[in-house]
């Protein structure tokens, strides 16, 4: 039995970050922002952008989409960013109740930046293996930009983080844009090299100074670079490849590459190795990086510029700090 995408929808705040200001913080020439980082500007959560808010317009949008009734979700997962509205809750129960999905379940989970194709493979399994669960919803919300100190070079390769929300629509026995195989990298020896120091149960109870600590840092600089410069590439290729083969398609058969956002030079390279050219992606300049939501941004847009077609075929990649890299084929239409 197939499971599909019956809707999708994403939320951006309306306040935005420009290369200048960025420029400003950082201390690093505006061109350099542009043109190395790859970014022009990015969305800033407003007084009102939770990370559930966000989230739920943009689940508002894709179950209007789907043209269902929020009565019908058996099933929402929150698949958004561990910073979340508070410490320790479930914010998908919350989603739920807000969206008045009451005769959904509900639990929360994470793979970093490469949640949407975790979520995306999760989902479709207990679609298929589970009776009672028809239809699912996928939500996310992200705002991990909080946690960046712009005048911290160490970690400002993370200087495109934005915000927003994404959500989908997922059925079971829906026979369009069909959610194929996925495939999934680890390397625990990344897992404290970026990492915020202060006020998890490493660090408990919390010191009078440790608001000042309350940011991502990296604790060996070099180290992290160079395995970043040995491992994030080949992991890239290594799950794009095993999805597609396992779709039964290569990389010549890709139409669409919904790609994080990372810095220039690296999108260009993964296109070059995968045989792509610009107009069969979407370069986020204008968004930075949102985290999980980035791949169903890039969809959105792919539709909206017709880049995507009936019958594409799509594929969702990303990288989640820790490190887990990601990759979902979808056939479109």
């Amino acid at each position: 039995m197939d499971v599909g995408i019956m809707g999708i929808g994403t939320y951006t705040p309306n306040s935005l970050m420009s290369s200048a200001e960025i420029s400003q913080q950082t201390g690093i020439p505006e061109a350099v922002i542009r043109e190395k980082f790859g970014v022009y500007s990015k969305p800033l959560p407003g007084p009102r952008d939770t990370s559930s808010y966000m989230g739920i317009q943009a689940a508002k949008k894709a179950i209007a989409q789907a043209g269902i009734d929020p009565q019908e979700i058996d099933l929402v997962i929150w698949n958004g960013a561990q910073h979340k509205d508070y410490p320790c809750w479930l914010a998908g129960l919350g989603v739920a109740e807000d969206l008045g999905a009451t005769k959904a379940y509900s639990f929360d989970m994470e793979a970093m930046c490469g949640s949407m194709m975790a979520g995306l493979d999760l989902a479709k399994s207990i679609l298929l293996t589970k009776k009672r669960v028809s239809t699912v919803l996928l939500v996310s919300g992200y705002r991990n930009g909080d946690f960046i100190d712009l005048r911290e070079p160490d970690t400002r390769f993370m200087l495109d983080l934005g915000a927003g929300g994404a959500a989908v629509v997922l059925r079971k026995g829906y026979a369009k844009n069909l959610i194929l195989e996925s495939s999934f990298r680890g390397d625990g020896s990344f897992s404290r090299d970026c990492i915020i120091p202060v006020l998890g149960s490493q660090a408990w109870p919390p010191k009078d100074k440790d608001l000042d600590e309350f940011h991502f840092q990296v604790t060996d600089s070099d180290g992290f670079k160079k395995k970043l410069g040995e491992r994030t590439l080949p992991n890239f290729y290594a799950v794009v490849r095993e999805s597609l083969a396992d779709s039964g398609y290569s990389s010549a058969d890709i139409d669409y590459l919904a790609i994080l956002h990372f810095k220039r030079s690296a999108h260009l390279t993964i296109l070059n190795e995968l045989g792509l050219s610009e107009s069969q992606t979407t370069y986020l300049e204008n968004y930075g990086h949102v985290g999980q939501n980035d791949q169903i941004l890039s969809l959105e847009l792919g539709l909206t510029d017709g880049k995507i077609k009936p019958g594409s075929i799509v594929v969702m990649v990303g990288a989640g700090l820790g490190f887990v890299w990601a990759s979902t084929v979808v056939r479109w239409g």
